[in-house]
């Protein structure tokens, strides 16, 4: 995951200065200078790093800060406050015109992801209400309209194109288009290159004269680390961008672009494109990523991820079910299928306040594929059942799913000590038992 590095080192760093109490002027400059070390290795520009340091120094070897009963839990809060300003201390929405259609140019080097995620972005404002339309302005890359056909097909958004036609009659056309047919928002995939070059800019600047875009948002590849923060420079510079989106940054990336791009340019981070799915696009909170790159977690989001995943009429069903002690095996699966909807049991860990420090732990998530299998093996009323599995059964379920008779005794005897957990505290005031017990009232649907 992004930030794995930088937070390993600036936790390590904050755990030293834990273990001394009361602190020296000494303490803190060393403690910055690991600080400024492990940004400059994430990628962050030297300039960004420098100014960062220097603000955080200054007010971190203040009295308030030295003489405090806990220094290193003051100094924790200033660079935490510090990163929040750096990448823009709060979130900012999309610039909605109210007169519609709301024109958005997507705009970006090649391979930065500019079409998937425009096309995840458009999604989004589907889901929350919007009838978007997604328009083919990059008329030389190799199969570019296709690409965006299959996502718009994917996501029910339509596609406006015209083939290899010029792309400022196109976005002109398209906004036309959506006017008349009651789309309230456009969003313009415009040709990327290899690198910046006059062409490419001369014709992104053509379309943006031409239909007056309402934000040019640049999608920068969080992967390239600096490179990426030279590129949004020479976006802004040629084009005045009103935001960036970072794709990308489920990967391995250093982070450093991240934490430089809103400095550099002064432009906010509006979203940031987090997997491989079309669904995988979260708004960016500058403070929940900041919590996140000190190791204190982003609870917010992941709560944000539950409520997308858990309906409240199935958890109102699954409270029932546990008080009458009717907790079967399909409820089982169904409270796998649910949780894996938020993402693989790292990403969720990585979400955990603390979680960077169980990044050792590994998840098997081939267990719980197997566990799915077996669970799908079964007929109906086995699941609803589990009583009724006699051998014969158990050859037959782990022969469906290609594992052994043991694996299915194992999955059998692991269900029936937890609906033994639940019975105990099954009847009247069993939700508010199982709220008490650490760890168990937080499962998903429980």
């Amino acid at each position: 995951m992004a930030f794995e590095g930088l937070t390993e080192k600036i936790s390590a760093t904050f755990k030293k200065l834990r273990g001394k109490g009361r602190l020296k002027e000494a303490d803190v400059k060393e403690a910055m200078r690991e600080i400024r070390m492990a940004l400059l290795e994430a990628d962050v520009s030297y300039k960004v790093v420098k100014d960062f340091v220097k603000s955080v120094t200054e007010r971190c070897v203040g009295t308030d800060v030295l003489e405090s009963l806990t220094p290193a839990q003051m100094i924790v809060k200033i660079v935490n406050e510090e990163l929040c300003k750096l990448m823009g201390s709060d979130m900012k929405h999309l610039n909605i015109n109210p007169n519609s259609p709301t024109v958005i140019m997507l705009v970006g080097l090649q391979g930065a992801g500019k079409t998937t995620n425009g096309s995840k972005l458009a999604g989004l404002m589907k889901r929350q209400g919007k009838n978007p339309l997604l328009v083919a302005c990059d008329i030389y890359r190799p199969a570019a309209i296709a690409q965006l056909k299959v996502c718009g097909e994917k996501l029910g958004i339509p596609v406006f194109e015209k083939g290899t036609q010029n792309p400022v009659d196109t976005a002109k056309e398209a906004v036309s288009y959506a006017r008349k047919h009651g789309h309230d928002m456009v969003f313009l995939d415009t040709a990327g290159r290899l690198h910046i070059d006059e062409a490419l800019m001369e014709e992104l600047k053509n379309i943006k004269a031409a239909v007056k875009p309402d934000e040019i948002m640049l999608v920068v590849d969080a992967m390239t680390g600096q490179d990426a923060v030279n590129a949004a420079q020479s976006f802004n510079d040629w084009l005045d961008i009103d935001s960036v989106m970072l794709s990308k940054l489920d990967g391995d990336a250093r982070g450093g672009a991240a934490l430089s791009v809103r400095a550099i340019t002064g432009k906010p981070i509006k979203f940031v494109g987090m997997g491989e799915k079309l669904e995988d696009i979260e708004p960016f909170h500058p403070d929940r990523m900041a919590s996140r790159i000190l190791g204190m977690g982003d609870v917010l989001s992941l709560i944000e991820k539950a409520e997308k995943a858990y309906d409240a009429k199935k958890t109102a069903e699954m409270e029932e079910k546990l008080r009458t002690n009717k907790f079967t095996l399909q409820d089982f699966y169904d409270q796998m299928v649910q949780m894996k909807s938020m993402g693989s049991m790292q990403e969720i860990l990585a979400q955990i306040p603390g979680g960077a420090n169980l990044k050792n732990i590994q998840v098997d998530e081939k267990a719980m594929a197997h566990t799915e299998a077996i669970i799908l093996s079964m007929t109906p009323k086995e699941r609803e059942n589990p009583n009724i599995i006699a051998a014969s059964r158990k050859k037959r379920i782990a022969a469906g799913a290609g594992v052994k008779v043991e694996d299915v005794n194992r999955l059998l005897k692991s269900f029936e000590q937890m609906r033994s957990m639940i019975k105990q505290f099954s009847g009247r005031g069993a939700v508010k038992k199982m709220k008490r017990m650490k760890g168990f009232g937080g499962f998903p649907g429980l």
